[in-house]
């Protein structure tokens, strides 16, 4: 059956088959609804979208949160002046955070980080625009993740903390780089979330997400951008392909279940739902499996006999349980080479592998990757790699802060994608044990 897509059976380590039958072919995943993928959850249930009822159990707000400043009070004025200082992203970025503040109550709404901002006099007019405009908001610098730019902090004025007030020069504790763990104001990532959590709930939302032509992390970085969180803030147990439609359990701490009850009006081709807190969030391989529902386009076969037999042929002697060559990426540098370079310690080879060329991609992505391997222009590669190349982007953040350090630049990409590179050698070696044992055996 064909696949569309550069990789061949050989690269992902398959070289034997069930049956020897000349089979069929056909084109897979024509349109993305063609591959339709439903989790099945540890306890063997089938993860589907089919409620957008609140837990039943409730996280409530303190009578302080209650008393915060109402977004729904005519803020348009204001926030036109805001997209003229700032821009659409950042404009949007402000409006999220008055409808929660709103919403659910300041006490817990996490801040947003606006987009960097060299310029120290538009940092300061910025400034001044909250301390004249959103009183009850709370601004600060802060360094970008990238260690080198500098962004401006918006928060509930309720949860400023350390800060100095609007315009003030008070970082608070400087983030610290400890690898695969986050820390933001001195304390663990996962500390976050609430203050004011009730002990008898578990301190983990967990959801269905339902998505359409989204990879998983893509989906989690919209939600994560609205609500104001890191992508790792949240837990699921398996990455699902980009073009599909899937459905998967996800975990996130300590949020409450009307924050992304909420998200649904705003979301395009994401929805979520099925709400419950649990007392530990989802890590990966934390599943029984998947459930493929599969539409092929365009069959053609030396006649109809020979689909049937073949089909016959798969519900008689079924078949071996290779991982499927979405595990691999779909672009010419299979995912798992990345993960035996990062196993055998070649942190160089392995960033060049994320970095470099590659056939069957865009042409101005791939231009930007060519410009970049022959001049080695960081500002000019992260100005034109789209934002959906997390794994590019965040070496090259790293490596203008820390030029030549290719492990340190490593470290940067999300733990989630570093083990997923892990995870396709893995397959990788599992598709080569399978093909090997079937022909010996």
């Amino acid at each position: 059956m064909a696949r569309s897509t550069s990789l061949s059976e050989a690269e992902a380590g398959i070289s034997c088959f069930a049956s020897s039958l000349p089979g069929f072919r056909g084109v897979l995943k024509h349109r993305y609804a063609d591959f339709i993928v439903h989790e099945v959850a540890r306890d063997g249930a089938l993860v589907q979208l089919t409620s957008f009822d609140l837990p039943t159990e409730s996280v409530g707000v303190n009578e302080e949160d209650k008393a915060a400043p109402s977004a729904e009070a005519d803020h348009s004025q204001a926030l036109e002046s805001f997209r003229s200082l700032c821009g659409d992203a950042d404009c949007n970025a402000l409006r999220g955070l008055l409808e929660k503040v709103s919403g659910e109550g300041g006490g817990d709404v996490s801040p947003v980080i606006l987009s960097p901002d060299a310029d120290k006099a538009h940092r300061s007019e910025v400034h001044n625009f909250f301390k004249k405009t959103f009183k009850f908001l709370v601004t600060d610098t802060v360094e970008h993740s990238d260690g080198v730019q500098k962004c401006i902090r918006v928060r509930f004025g309720s949860e400023a903390g350390v800060g100095r007030g609007a315009g003030g020069r008070g970082r608070g504790r400087k983030r610290k780089n400890m690898g695969s763990s986050d820390w933001r104001d001195g304390r663990p990532f996962d500390s976050r979330g609430s203050s004011n959590w009730p002990d008898n709930v578990g301190k983990f939302l967990r959801f269905h997400l339902y998505k359409e032509n989204k990879d998983t992390q893509e989906a989690l970085g919209v939600i994560g951008k609205m609500l104001g969180l890191q992508p790792r803030s949240f837990g699921f147990a398996g990455t699902k392909d980009k073009r599909a439609v899937t459905t998967q359990q996800v975990t996130v701490f300590k949020v409450q279940a009307s924050k992304l009850l909420a998200l649904n009006k705003r979301l395009f081709g994401i929805k979520v739902g099925n709400f419950c807190y649990v007392k530990e969030g989802l890590v990966l391989g934390q599943l029984t499996g998947n459930r493929f529902t599969i539409t092929l386009r365009g069959v053609t076969a030396e006649s109809e006999d020979m689909i049937k037999i073949a089909v016959d042929g798969l519900g008689k002697n079924g078949f071996i349980n290779y991982y499927g060559l979405q595990r691999f990426g779909s672009g010419s540098i299979p995912t798992h080479l990345v993960g035996a370079a990062l196993l055998r310690g070649e942190w160089k080879v392995a960033v060049n592998l994320i970095l470099d060329p590659r056939e069957g991609e865009r042409d101005d992505i791939n231009e930007v990757r060519k410009r970049y391997k022959e001049h080695g222009d960081i500002d000019m590669a992260l100005r034109n790699f789209p934002r959906h190349l997390v794994a590019e982007r965040a070496i090259l953040q790293c490596l203008k802060k820390c030029p030549g350090n290719h492990l340190q630049a490593l470290k940067g990409i999300p733990r989630t994608l570093r083990m997923m590179y892990v995870h396709s050698y893995q397959s990788y070696l599992w598709n080569h044990a399978a093909s090997m044992r079937v022909e010996k055996l």
